[in-house]
């Protein structure tokens, strides 16, 4: 009995250590993918980190002006966590490459939609220095919900753009430097369960400013598979989005991620179906502080 306790013991500060460490350094990749959204988390000290997808897109627009767009790209980030473990470099980016029938008139084009670099800080990790009681009696006790799990890891962002003169994807007059700023939030429960929230303001200073918000919820039936579905909302002077995404990514080893997602738009104006391959890489020279 007494050894059946220890064992117990020795078990369940494994299982809490690596919960409470789940917002630092992870043994395996911590990537963004599959979805958009910006986790909270740097990818750690000294490690490199790429995230690659490309996509085939198809939208129509059936009310005036109406258009057919068939096309393909690809987006892309690299992060590199810098001085501190809360602290990431990174340059995030989209391309892409359409024909888009207007009516009569059918126009290629080829651009970035986004290119920018930027740093994030994780502001507030509520597990950071947290001693977690262990109840050696109950297995559930310890499993179960608890209210400060609500209380989210916090992050902020910020970078600029840079975005060539006369881009088919931008209002007229947006090139040059713009920049953008956003806040993070990342809940994690106990059961795989991961909820993160982005709100971004882009393009700020230009004739174009975005806003994003973009709210992911994931779960990881097993060490290997995880999904996602995501809502991710888009608003400004010229153009306006509800798009949902829904995928997965499949952990090859500790340091390559694949995933597969889809997008479509919540409304008609345009219709939306993009889907969505990718793999994630890291280079680990992880250093402890």
């Amino acid at each position: 009995m007494i050894k059946t306790t220890k064992l117990n013991l020795v078990l369940l500060t494994i299982f809490f250590a690596t919960q409470i460490c789940f917002g630092q350094y992870t043994e395996v990749i911590n990537s963004n993918r599959p979805g958009l959204s910006q986790s909270a988390f740097s990818v750690g000290k000294k490690i490199l980190q790429f995230e690659i997808g490309p996509y085939i897109i198809n939208e129509k627009r059936s009310l005036h002006p109406s258009y057919d767009l068939k096309g393909h790209g690809v987006d892309f980030a690299v992060h590199y966590g810098i001085f501190k473990e809360e602290l990431e470099l990174n340059i995030q980016g989209i391309f892409q490459n359409d024909e888009k029938l207007l009516q009569t008139e059918e126009n290629k084009r080829a651009n970035f939609k986004q290119l920018s670099i930027g740093v994030k800080y994780l502001i507030y990790d509520p597990n950071k220095n947290r001693e977690e009681k262990v109840n050696l009696y109950s297995y559930h006790a310890n499993r179960g919900f608890k209210w400060r799990h609500l209380i989210p890891a916090i992050a902020a962002s910020a970078g600029f753009n840079y975005d060539t003169k006369n881009n088919p994807y931008l209002s007229g007059g947006v090139e040059g430097v713009s920049y953008n700023a956003s806040i993070i939030t990342q809940s994690n429960f106990y059961g795989g369960w991961v909820f993160v929230s982005n709100f971004l303001l882009n393009r700020i200073s230009s004739n174009q400013e975005d806003f994003h918000y973009i709210l992911t919820l994931t779960h990881s039936f097993n060490p290997k598979w995880v999904v996602f579905a995501e809502k991710h909302g888009i608003k400004s002077d010229f153009y306006a989005d509800n798009l949902m995404r829904f995928g997965g990514g499949y952990l090859l080893n500790k340091d390559l991620q694949l995933d597969s997602s889809f997008t479509l738009n919540l409304k008609d104006t345009p219709s939306v179906f993009n889907i969505n391959f990718g793999v994630s890489y890291r280079i680990d020279r992880h250093e402890d502080i």
